[in-house]
């Protein structure tokens, strides 16, 4: 018999595993702070659908009239495309 004692291997350290940490951790911190951090965009413009003064207003293939029930709209055309909405009939004419 041997009475010199077997010692398990001393882990190595892998670089592919410490890559994957770093990743992981890039990953989450980028998450973290998007989604902590105060956005700084300006407030979006108002739009003809949301201004109750508008009581028609198209986007070049739609044509929408503000109801008692609320916004009706046409159908778009199979190949149309769509342009800046704007106001065709305001609530003072």
């Amino acid at each position: 018999m041997s009475t010199a004692s077997s010692q398990p291997p001393a882990p190595r350290s892998s670089s592919g595993a410490l890559a994957a940490w770093g990743i992981a951790i890039l990953v989450v911190a980028t998450v973290l702070l998007g989604e902590l951090l105060p956005a700084r965009h300006p407030a979006p413009a108002r739009s003809v659908a949301d201004d109750p003064a508008c009581f028609e207003w198209t986007d070049g293939c739609r044509v929408c009239q503000r109801l008692a029930d609320g916004p009706a709209c046409s159908l778009p055309g199979i190949a149309c495309q769509t342009a800046e909405p704007r106001c065709l009939r305001h609530r003072d004419g």
